[in-house]
């Protein structure tokens, strides 16, 4: 049997991982998967859907070109082992949209490549927690998302006005949100929705409009997050849109606050979520933990910084005893977390009075003083603002600075690069709290 050049690559294997049914089955890194249950297997939503049986067959092709057929008996679901040298077995699908808050419009000319790419599409919604429009999706793989029951999908909602997101999205296509959303729940698919929330255009009334119609929708929409757009200083030529005031994000706060009333007495829960960039921007204090009922819009910035207080705040309750010699760091962060993190700081070195924990705040020049959050901080900014004489034993940043599995900044300058340009070691903190006190204390992580 030949396999065509394009499926080669997306069904190769990448890996086999130990002790699985691929390895006791002598898969190998570099086969190429053909069919199972005699199937071809399109992209990865088709590979999970046909391994689920408690009995496949596998076609497997080996380099050498020879074909093997392997029966399997398995429990059901139990995946196979096998990680491939594409995530989707396919091609990311690119995003046609024209949005007016779009930040990859906002990019500069001259970073890497991979910056610049659309994606829009559910297979990564599904696997990795991207955020598709639906707009993008065909009819068939519309079904085909129903027929596998492919949940939860997180869906960029931003209204629910037909005509107001044709000119939101920047395609006719795009007004049908709430009919397709409306299929996709009514077939018991979950649905995480977000909305950024642009003055001007989907706040005020088009948002209770929005959250109006969402909430009719049922249980199968789990959580709508609302969070702000960001602008950048290289927005020539695309749709003025005017950013938050700290007045405008309190009546944000207290408009959704409304909402979140009125879905905790009708569904019991609050449904609707507001960005910590709100509150931050307010001064308005943030919510309790239990507010966030269980973080489920994390990935948005809703709840992060009370999450890694709350953290912070039980390791230090259970302080264990712990002899910490003197140790002097500097922590970067974007301006909106600033004064959050020093205050976050100074609960810590109080608990270990050894420590000195500075906080620097990053001006974002590359992007733009608008641009305030730590993940969008580059390396660049960090060498020109930051005092070299005065960082002490090391500089701690934030994962979120980084490339997700690389150590590489917005800027392409890696961790060590920064390291060696400072003349001191980088510690990358994941953004929890034993891991900010680990990098703090100079443990190891899950150290003692």
């Amino acid at each position: 049997m030949e396999v065509s050049p394009f499926r080669a690559v997306g069904n190769r294997i990448r890996r086999v991982l130990p002790d699985s049914i691929a390895e006791e089955m002598g898969i190998e890194p570099g086969d190429v998967l053909l069919t199972v249950a005699g199937r071809p297997v399109k992209d990865i939503i088709d590979y999970l859907f046909l391994i689920a049986d408690e009995y496949i067959e596998v076609e497997v092709q080996k380099p050498d070109g020879d074909v093997w057929v392997l029966e399997i008996d398995k429990e059901y679901d139990e995946e196979l082992g096998l990680e491939f040298e594409s995530a989707i077995l396919d091609h990311a699908r690119s995003c046609r949209n024209k949005c007016v808050f779009c930040f990859i419009d906002q990019l500069p000319e001259g970073m890497r490549d991979t910056l610049y790419f659309k994606d829009d599409d559910s297979r990564l919604s599904f696997l990795q927690g991207n955020f598709v429009t639906l707009t993008n999706v065909s009819e068939e793989n519309l079904m085909r998302m129903i027929d596998y029951n492919i949940s939860p999908i997180n869906v960029s909602i931003h209204t629910t006005n037909p005509d107001l997101r044709v000119r939101m999205l920047g395609n006719r296509h795009a007004g049908n949100v709430l009919e397709r959303l409306k299929l996709l729940v009514d077939h018991r698919v979950e649905v995480n929705g977000q909305i950024v929330l642009c003055p001007g255009y989907n706040d005020g009334e088009e948002l209770d409009r929005t959250l109006t119609d969402l909430l009719a929708l049922g249980q199968s929409l789990k959580s709508i997050a609302i969070v702000p757009v960001g602008t950048t200083q290289f927005r020539e030529g695309l749709a003025p849109l005017t950013t938050f005031t700290p007045e405008m994000a309190a009546g944000a706060i207290d408009q959704v606050a409304k909402w979140q009333e009125k879905c905790l007495g009708e569904r019991g829960t609050r449904f609707v979520f507001i960005s910590d960039e709100f509150f931050v921007l307010s001064g308005r204090p943030l919510p309790t933990a239990e507010d966030y009922e269980g973080y489920i819009q994390l990935e948005n910035g809703v709840g992060l910084l009370t999450k890694l207080q709350t953290e912070v705040r039980d390791l230090l309750a259970a302080k264990p005893d712990l002899d910490i010699p003197n140790r002097k760091v500097t922590l970067a962060t974007g301006s909106s977390a600033g004064d959050f993190m020093k205050d976050l700081c100074g609960e810590i070195t109080g608990a270990f009075p050894s420590v000195e924990a500075k906080v620097k705040v990053i001006d974002n020049n590359f992007f733009g003083k608008t641009i305030t959050v730590s993940g969008l901080i580059v390396a660049q900014d960090i060498v020109e603002q930051i005092d070299q004489e005065q960082i002490g034993d090391a500089l701690i940043i934030p994962s979120s600075m980084l490339k997700t599995g690389e150590p590489v900044f917005l800027d392409n300058m890696t961790v060590d690069q920064l390291s060696a340009e400072l003349g001191v070691p980088v510690v990358v903190t994941d953004v929890d709290g034993a891991s900010l006190v680990e990098s703090i204390l100079g443990l190891e992580k899950g150290g003692e």
